[in-house]
């Protein structure tokens, strides 16, 4: 693998600055010592996001459940890989409790991939779903999940307490999936979106994203979204691959705003009925908004 690394451009620079800062530090405070008070772990924190200065000070936050070590080793992350602990079976009660006193209207929740459980942590995200749900004002959940190892049981595990949103990443081209995603194919991530999107009961909708910089041609992305939509995949993320560290996947290029809104209407003319594209768009980014576009535009279905 070419391990070059390119400068980030200025401009990049400046928006990341932009969004790291505190807009409102007391909101920000808020959130981050009730997440330690419940004993939460966050996407925000475990993957380095750009954008948690941002989401803290609006009030937001993606939680990680099922611990925080991971057992595959993506070459784009910066979650921790290694042998996990146990699963804890309270998580749950607790990020019930602190979605509460946040008072959060939309909760996006990921984990780590754990094949070393059974069902790939589907029941915990199960629980999860529950426990949210039996709030007094319940939030719109959107699940985040990894690919359970291609594990239909475990779909159907999560699906069966009805998320608002299930979310999987496709994350990059078929291509580079063996350099940057070991351990994952293109085929089970996909076919599990497919097989969401058959399963998924009415209200119910099926979100991916995926990165550009990590050395994708043109036709590629654009072959990438046409599967996607085909697959009926309603809502669509796309963000610009940033490095954690040295060791990580370097990136290829930086990709201009212009090009990315090229992609976010070629998708939107391929049927998509939610898609946020730009530089620092990560896939919770902005996925309250990104929900209620789709159920102000009358694309969603009742709940049965």
């Amino acid at each position: 693998m070419d391990k070059t690394y390119l400068p980030m451009p200025q401009w990049l620079i400046n928006k990341i600055c932009l969004a790291k800062q505190k807009k409102d530090p007391l909101t920000h405070r808020f959130i981050h010592d009730n997440l330690a008070k419940y004993r939460l772990n966050t996407v925000c924190r475990g993957a380095w996001c750009p954008n948690r200065g941002s989401c803290y000070s609006r009030g937001t936050a993606t939680f990680m459940i099922l611990g925080n070590v991971c057992t595959r080793n993506c070459a784009f992350c910066a979650v921790s890989h290694g042998k996990p602990g146990e699963a804890d079976r309270e998580e749950p009660a607790r990020l019930k409790e602190a979605v509460k006193v946040l008072g959060l209207k939309h909760v996006v929740v990921n984990s780590v991939t754990r094949d070393d459980l059974p069902d790939g942590g589907a029941d915990l995200f199960a629980k999860v779903i529950e426990a949210l749900h039996a709030l007094p004002s319940p939030p719109a959940v959107e699940v985040l999940t990894p690919d359970f190892g291609g594990s239909l049981s475990s779909l159907e595990t999560v699906l069966g307490v009805n998320p608002e949103v299930f979310s999987h990443n496709i994350e990059t081209i078929p291509r580079l999936y063996s350099a940057v995603r070991p351990g994952a194919s293109y085929r089970r991530s996909l076919g599990l979106l497919a097989e969401a999107v058959q399963k998924a009961r009415a209200g119910t909708l099926v979100k991916t994203g995926f990165m550009l910089g990590l050395g994708e041609e043109k036709q590629e992305v654009a072959d990438l979204i046409r599967e996607l939509g085909d697959a009926g995949v309603a809502m669509l993320t796309i963000g610009q691959y940033l490095s954690p560290s040295l060791r990580h996947y370097p990136v290829k290029r930086y990709v201009t705003e212009e090009e990315f809104e090229e992609w976010a209407a070629l998708a939107r003319k391929m049927g998509f009925k939610s898609v946020d594209a730009g530089p620092l768009v990560r896939s919770s980014y902005r996925a309250g908004d990104c929900y209620r576009e789709v159920l102000d535009s009358g694309a969603a279905l009742a709940v049965d």
